[in-house]
Order: C-alpha cells, then sequence, then structure tokens
C-alpha cells in the first residue's frame, strides 16, 4: 500500500500555471462543453524533482523528512486528437465537507478547488462525484516498489518506468506516459476510461522524447 501523501505539491498552480509544469494537455478551449471529453488522464507529479525546482516551496511536500514520491495531482479530461476542455464554468467553490475529504488524498485545499474550477467542471459530474471519481482512480493505481524506496539521485529509463507501472497494475504499457522537462522526470500520466479501466493513451498525451530522465530521492 502505498502512503497517502498530504502535502503542499504545486502550490504555485494555485494563482498561476508555471509553463514548465503546465503542459499541452492545459490549453484553454472556450468552446468545450460540459461532459464531452474522451478519456482521463490521472497525473501523478515526481515530487523530489518538483521540489529541487522550487527552493522557495515550503509545504509539508517540500520537507525535509517528508519522504514525498509521487503526488496526486489530479483527474483531467482528456480528448482524442483536440485539446482538452477545461474551464467549463464558473463553478462555486467546493463544498468544506467534500474538502476535508479530498485533503486525504490531494495535498491542499487550495489545489482541490483548483481542479475542480479547471478540471472537473468538464466532467458533467458533480463536485462530489467528481472527487469521488478522483479518489477511485488514485486508490487503484499502484506504485512500483522501487519507486516508494528511492533512496539515490539517478537516472533511469523512460521505458523502464513505464513498463514497471504496467506490470504492477497489470494494464498495457501505452497506458502510461512520462512527462519530463530539462532532462527530468515531470511526473507519470495514466490513461484511463470513463469507468476508470486502462486505455491506450492518444497522440494528444505526448511522449517525454529522452531515453532517460533524471530522478532525484525523496527528503
Amino acid at each position: 500500500m502505498r502512503p497517502l501523501f498530504a502535502s503542499g505539491v504545486f502550490c504555485a498552480l494555485l494563482t498561476i500555471v508555471p509553463g514548465v509544469w503546465a503542459k499541452h494537455h492545459r490549453h484553454s478551449n472556450d468552446s468545450a462543453q460540459s461532459g464531452q471529453f474522451d478519456y482521463y488522464l490521472l497525473s501523478l507529479s515526481w515530487a523530489p524533482n518538483y521540489c529541487a525546482n522550487h527552493p522557495g516551496d515550503h509545504s509539508n511536500e517540500c520537507k525535509i523528512g517528508s519522504h514525498t514520491t509521487f503526488v496526486l495531482h489530479g483527474l483531467w479530461p482528456q480528448a482524442n486528437s483536440d485539446p482538452p476542455p477545461i474551464s467549463c464554468s464558473n463553478a462555486s467553490p467546493v463544498a468544506a465537507a467534500t474538502v476535508d475529504h479530498v485533503l486525504n488524498f490531494m495535498p491542499t485545499r487550495g489545489l482541490i478547488q483548483h481542479e475542480w474550477q479547471e478540471h472537473g467542471t468538464c466532467t458533467g459530474l458533480s463536485a462530489q462525484d467528481y472527487f469521488a471519481k478522483v479518489e477511485q482512480a488514485y486508490k487503484e493505481v499502484h506504485i512500483p516498489t522501487p519507486y516508494q524506496n528511492f533512496d539515490h539521485e539517478q537516472e533511469v529509463s523512460v521505458l523502464d518506468v513505464e513498463k514497471s507501472f504496467a506490470a504492477v497494475n497489470q494494464a498495457p504499457q501505452d497506458a502510461f506516459r512520462s512527462s519530463c522537462h530539462s532532462g527530468e522526470l515531470i511526473s507519470i500520466e495514466v490513461c484511463l476510461d470513463k469507468n476508470l479501466k486502462y486505455r491506450s493513451c492518444s497522440q494528444s498525451v505526448r511522449e517525454c522524447p529522452l531515453r532517460q530522465v533524471e530522478m532525484r530521492p525523496p527528503h
């Protein structure tokens, strides 16, 4: 069982999403309608690399001794070929009771509100049902043991990372994509159908072009 990470991941995302961490799937689509998408993308960020590149982040995620590894970033509606929908409506804030529960598997209140406004509003679900689906998706994806016990900085094969996720989850390898920047792993992204079953990622989800990426160890 992997640990739940109650940490402050992606604090900068709560106001404006930095270009490095706001990838292709963040492009807006003003004509998008809620519920019109093809599948989901579950994003698991590699926290040690994020923290190393954000020294001003003093959240629990980046505290020494937190041993934070992969952190849940979100569950995003995705299109097979077109830009994915985002911010489909000006929704009311997520209810306090729902936020309190979601904090068990997402790191901060601000991130929860951000994910609902930008992504949840495009699912056609209520906030409560959307976060129930986020929780289900997150809990069903297993983190390979080597990354739970990562203890030194090293270069890893992108292909090997994806293969290890596929093996431990008994899923097709093309359901996993690695995201990278400047030679570092940013995240593992998991493609799921609307019933949260593994499916092939489409070309709208770009693959890291490198053969190997750097992974720092958790503190």
